[in-house]
């Protein structure tokens, strides 16, 4: 979720340098997906409504609480039993479905991003799923049965509370939708508004088949940009192909330096990395002289618009929003909390093509 803007005799180069915490008060403005509504039940008598007959909402939930600081996740995090939690008058209760990993999921765990907050806390900063309770202030725009995303803290839970106004509408429960919230808002806000795209530049992008990297592809290609995007093996080059790379850079076959050298002697345009690759492409002594870091928190004031146009886009088929569910790892797809730890892990070792997505599924038969 930030990123550094370098330039160099002239050209811009663009950087991402990982992720940024999660927030819970954001405004998204009034670009959402129009869904059925049902009716509710008289509130005058109470401030909240808990739908613990349609959806079978159990008195306790799992969930991942940071218990101590560590860049090691396995050990910075624990899965604990805690009661469900009440919305207040202008929360929402959300059932998740789904959650994301990202980067940002280790550099809150260890500390790096407000020194403020110590353990415990908890873990996780989006998801999707269903409205299965409201507060009354909440109702009047939010009903049970609602499907929903957020970009936010607390989401490795069954259930989260969250603030009306930091939701998302969403046509339906699909982890494609879920990749839009941080990863494709990121590529779509910082290439917007740092990036200065222009027909005809070179665009290089690192982790290309990344979470964040495949919205980055996409952007620049729609831009009508040449784009050059480095991965870690033939089936992540073949993926960039069919999004629209022109040349993918499998870096554990082929060197990156020399073919930026061959085949791009008057250099790149724009740099879009997301993994601190900077030093391997130049060296030490031809740095780019500026640099710009772009936050997505930094950005609110744009997130309603990116969101309403990626959701058109990907719900029309023009933008391509791919996860990784874990089907093809050891131990199969990513089910669960406890799966979580897998998840993170299988995305730190760069195995992932597209978006570490995790399954949460009902514990009971849900009735809506």
């Amino acid at each position: 979720m930030s990123t550094t803007l370098l330039a160099m005799n002239c050209r811009k180069v663009f950087l991402t340098l990982g992720g940024g915490r999660g927030v819970t008060n954001a405004a998204f403005g009034s670009h959402f997906v129009s869904v059925p509504r049902r009716s509710i039940i008289d509130l005058s008598y109470s401030t909240h409504f808990m739908d613990f007959k349609g959806s079978s909402i159990p008195s306790s939930m799992k969930k991942l609480v940071v218990t101590k600081l560590s860049q090691n996740f396995r050990e910075a995090v624990s899965l604990q039993i805690v009661p469900v939690p009440t919305p207040g008058d202008g929360d929402l209760l959300i059932r998740n479905r789904f959650v994301g990993i990202n980067a940002s999921d280790i550099n809150y765990t260890a500390g790096r991003y407000d020194p403020s907050v110590k353990p415990p806390f908890d873990a996780g900063f989006e998801g999707i799923g269903e409205v299965v309770g409201l507060g009354l202030s909440a109702s009047a725009r939010f009903t049970v049965g609602d499907t929903v995303a957020y970009f936010g803290s607390g989401s490795f839970a069954e259930y989260t509370v969250v603030p009306a106004k930091a939701i998302v509408r969403v046509p339906s429960v699909k982890p494609q939708f879920l990749t839009l919230l941080v990863s494709g808002a990121t590529a779509y806000i910082a290439l917007k508004r740092l990036g200065d795209l222009a027909e005809g530049q070179t665009v290089l992008v690192t982790a290309a088949a990344g979470g964040t990297g495949q919205f980055a592809v996409q952007f620049a290609k729609m831009a009508k940009c040449h784009v050059v995007g480095t991965c870690s093996s033939d089936e992540k080059s073949g993926f960039l192909k069919t999004i629209g790379c022109d040349r993918p850079i499998n870096y554990r076959s082929e060197d990156l330096a020399g073919v930026l050298q061959r085949e791009y002697p008057r250099g790149l345009d724009v740099v879009y990395e997301s993994v601190g690759a900077a030093s391997s492409i130049w060296p030490s002594t031809a740095w780019p002289r500026r640099r710009a870091r772009f936050f997505l928190p930094h950005f609110l004031s744009d997130y309603g618009e990116a969101m309403a146009d990626m959701l058109r886009k990907c719900g029309s088929g023009e933008l391509v929003c791919e996860v990784d569910v874990g089907e093809m790892t050891p131990e199969g797809h990513f089910v669960g909390l406890e799966s979580v730890y897998r998840a993170v892990d299988h995305m730190y070792a760069g195995k992932n093509l597209g978006k570490v997505v995790v399954q949460l599924p009902a514990a009971v038969e849900s009735k809506l």
